[in-house]
């Protein structure tokens, strides 16, 4: 899938905003936080691993993926198999722990938007975000695995099927 992504990067370290899939048109909500890393990282605050979580609004569901977020205020995500300087058994941790699914994604800041122009932004696009101080990331999103099939059925399907 190819798209756009509008991402608020919050005061608290979360994300939040949605993926727009062209040409289609079809939007998808995301949500991040960051995980801490259970071993010393010595890569400093420009790097850290996200559980990135998307909502298909048509389906009700949700998957789950780890991301490496690079970048402070223009933000760039990779997935984790491309994590770079993260020791492999904390990437294996990661994998084990919220890679279910094989996702893969990439995202690249290409308009960052503060202060006044991104209060517009989060006026328009995210109400729920309003007065948080967010700074948002506009950018174009790759993402491949990412499919809400029937395996995973919801307690509200599970209720629906008996």
């Amino acid at each position: 899938m190819e798209g756009i992504a509008s991402i608020a990067l919050l005061p608290s370290g979360s994300i939040s905003g949605h993926f727009i899939q062209l040409p289609h048109s079809i939007c998808y909500a995301l949500h991040g936080i960051e995980l801490s890393c259970e071993r010393e990282c010595s890569r400093g605050e420009d790097y850290r691993l996200i559980k990135l979580t998307f909502f298909d609004y048509s389906s009700k569901r949700e998957r789950v993926v780890v991301v490496e977020c690079r970048g402070q205020d223009a933000a760039r995500f990779h997935s984790i198999d491309h994590a770079h300087g993260w020791e492999n058994d904390v990437v294996g941790m990661v994998e084990k722990k919220y890679g279910k699914h094989k996702i893969s994604v990439s995202f690249e800041c290409e308009t960052l938007k503060s202060e006044k122009a991104a209060e517009e932004h989060i006026k328009q696009f995210m109400p729920n975000l309003v007065g948080l101080d967010a700074i948002v990331n506009v950018g174009r999103m790759s993402i491949a695995g990412l499919e809400f099939d029937e395996d995973d059925v919801s307690d509200d399907d599970n209720e629906k099927h008996g």
